[in-house]
């Protein structure tokens, strides 16, 4: 669904971040941020939002409306609510963006290209081994990058049935090599060439991970940072990549979607670690 927007009139073009809860997010400053670098007139907000609301308020949005920024819980419920989905958002089913444009709704998946984009960052290409740890929404998108950088991949979940369920039929479609671990077996992910820790934050048994240098650690969490799995990294010697570049990835390629213009990268990223700066 490419190309720029038009809205009639004097309306000033919104967009917006929803989630339950919202209050932390950091998006509104990347995508405000890429605004101000490129003179356009837009402003993006946040607002509160669970799965039973999600519909009456993509209903709600009028003309002036360019697209929404899904954030848990509301990935999985997206698809739905669109018109249009993309082949990536349609496999991993979860959407975390929504275009809309004249009348449209196009859901969209930027956070596995983006996981592919922050491991590209730090030269991360040769591959062979991922371990991933959690078997969520997050997970789909870790398992769609490795798809990507053509690893195979082992699943270390706290509920490995969870993992079985959700996860090897998506690698069974991707033709990803994918085999599962109980959580008791989790520090064997120290073998992997990438490890991409999905879970959230207090998660037990991340901590202490005995690392090898050249290992690369990918924690989606960026709150409270290092995570115990990222100070193991950071002890070790390893390259380690935040959920900040995460979040930074996948907001570059919405903004690109919603504007129909490349994401000032530079100016979004600067923006993003002094917000972190200014939090403490």
């Amino acid at each position: 669904m490419p190309g720029r927007r038009a809205v009639g009139g004097c309306l000033q073009v919104r967009a917006a971040v929803l989630g339950c809860p919202i209050s932390h997010s950091l998006s509104p400053v990347l995508h405000n941020a890429g605004y101000a670098a490129l003179g356009l007139d837009w402003s993006y907000g946040a607002f509160e939002v669970d799965k039973p609301d999600l519909a009456s308020f993509v209903d709600s949005c009028g003309p002036e409306w360019a697209g929404l920024s899904l954030t848990m819980p509301l990935k999985e419920v997206a698809l739905p609510v669109a018109t249009e989905v993309s082949e990536l958002a349609q496999l991993l089913g979860a959407a975390n963006t929504l275009v809309l444009r004249d009348g449209r709704r196009y859901a969209d998946n930027t956070d596995a290209p983006g996981m592919v984009s922050a491991l590209q960052d730090v030269d991360c290409f040769q591959v062979r081994d991922v371990a991933i740890l959690g078997a969520g929404g997050t997970a789909k998108a870790a398992l769609s990058a490795a798809y990507v950088l053509g690893a195979r991949v082992t699943v270390f979940a706290r509920r490995e049935q969870a993992a079985v369920d959700s996860l090897l039929p998506l690698a069974s479609r991707m033709g990803v090599p994918m085999v599962t671990g109980s959580w008791e077996e989790v520090r064997e992910a120290a073998s992997a060439d990438v490890i991409i820790s999905t879970v959230p934050k207090g998660t037990a048994g991340l901590d202490n991970f005995q690392l090898r240098p050249e290992t690369v650690v990918f924690d989606v969490l960026y709150d409270p940072w290092p995570t115990p799995l990222a100070a193991s990294a950071l002890r070790a010697g390893c390259q380690v990549v935040s959920g900040l570049d995460l979040l930074a990835a996948q907001a570059y390629g919405q903004f690109q979607l919603f504007t129909g213009l490349p994401a000032p990268r530079e100016q979004m990223r600067t923006a993003l670690d002094a917000a972190v700066l200014a939090r403490g």
